[in-house]
């Protein structure tokens, strides 16, 4: 008796167990989001640099500098700059050296001496980076003012190789080069972060319910009124005066846990490829669709025309003979019901043979005849 008690309770238990597992499958799972995944703090961001600049040591893959004369002018005017004067009418005829372009991004709150990756991309004729080093180049930022320096020799991935006959291979794209760590910051960018009384923060998509969530959570955990949701892009939050207790502010706030709002219903089709991408909540009211295809092909052939074997006149000639052939392909009708997902009806179209242009051409009739609820977007 004992034992068949123990054996209840037993199977019992298991049984509760299963039953608590079902329950917390069946729950939906939580969609909330970190605010940092959400939204960026307005006036903290990256600022872009660039400059002009020389690249010196190639192994002949340089420029051309017969069709680019500004690179051999900039030589000339470094090397003055470093006192060496050429003699007038000097003609240099250099393919070691290549003209090129210097573009970085600045991070937000970078402090002098710290460094920055860099890219360097030719702009004349020069066949290939490799191997090449870049003389020491000013960067600027669109007010003029220069915030960096880059200097240090390239890493290219590409690959370029030409034979005496002409033939040429090359490999991704030998003309664009990189440099690690090959700028040095010169000059900090001023910002407003411990300016103002009270930070924004912009959502990376416009929502107003994701906007009006975001400030609930943040006044959940600092009080009502301190977080306003300005439009669907902005909400206001109300901050600490100094720098750093602004820092560890921000530190609490980025991480408060957010549910952003449904996206809304769209449908991507890309024309070209007859990729299709649909959205959660896209719907279709009822319609019956049928789709066909015409076709037509032409074809050209020639005759050859020549008189008798005993004729005493004429000549041998060619007659075209054009041939139209049409063809009407019509696949059949389906019916659409209302509240079906637009998954089931594209594969209802898929079954009855469209191809990739066809879709497209239905979920736009859809669209005009205002079945398809959801923003149809073509790219």
């Amino acid at each position: 008796m004992k034992r068949s008690l123990h054996t209840n309770r037993t199977q019992f238990f298991w049984l509760l167990m299963g039953l608590v597992l079902i329950l917390f499958s069946a729950v939906e799972p939580v969609r909330a989001e970190r605010i940092k995944d959400l939204a960026s703090i307005a006036g903290v961001r990256p600022n872009q640099l660039v400059g002009y600049g020389l690249v010196v040591g190639l192994d002949g893959t340089g420029d051309r500098t017969t069709q680019a004369p500004f690179t051999t002018q900039t030589l000339i005017n470094m090397l003055q700059r470093l006192g060496i004067s050429l003699p007038p009418g000097t003609s240099l005829q250099l393919k070691n050296i290549a003209a090129v372009t210097i573009h970085a991004e600045l991070p937000a709150f970078a402090k002098p001496g710290q460094t920055i990756d860099v890219t360097v991309s030719s702009i004349a004729n020069a066949k290939s980076l490799r191997g090449g080093a870049l003389l020491m180049t000013p960067l600027q930022g669109l007010d003029g003012q220069t915030y960096a320096i880059a200097q240090g020799n390239l890493v290219v991935v590409g690959l370029s190789a030409e034979g005496r006959d002409g033939s040429n291979i090359s490999i991704n794209v030998p003309s664009v080069g990189r440099i690690p760590n090959g700028a040095t910051v010169e000059r900090s960018v001023p910002n407003n972060f411990a300016q103002n009384s009270f930070l924004t923060l912009n959502l990376n998509r416009a929502d107003f319910t994701t906007a009006s969530r975001l400030a609930t959570s943040v006044n959940n955990l600092l009080g009502d009124g301190a977080a306003q949701a300005i439009d669907a892009m902005s909400v206001r939050i109300i901050a600490p005066g100094t720098a750093a207790s602004r820092t560890a502010f921000i530190s609490t706030i980025e991480n408060i846990a957010v549910d952003p709002g449904l996206a809304a219903a769209r449908v991507i089709v890309n024309a070209r490829t007859g990729t299709v991408v649909i959205s959660s909540g896209v719907t279709v009211l009822p319609a019956a669709v049928t789709h066909g295809t015409l076709s037509v092909s032409i074809s050209e052939d020639f005759n050859v025309s020549q008189p008798g074997p005993f004729a005493r006149r004429g000549n041998t000639v060619t007659t075209p003979e054009s041939r139209i052939d049409v063809q009407v392909d019509t696949t059949g009708a389906f019916m659409v019901k209302g509240g079906t997902d637009l998954n089931q009806v594209v594969q209802a179209i898929n079954d009855v043979g469209a191809g990739p242009a066809d879709v497209v051409a239905i979920l736009q009739a859809l669209k005009e005849a205002g079945a398809l609820r959801a923003e149809l977007i073509i790219i």
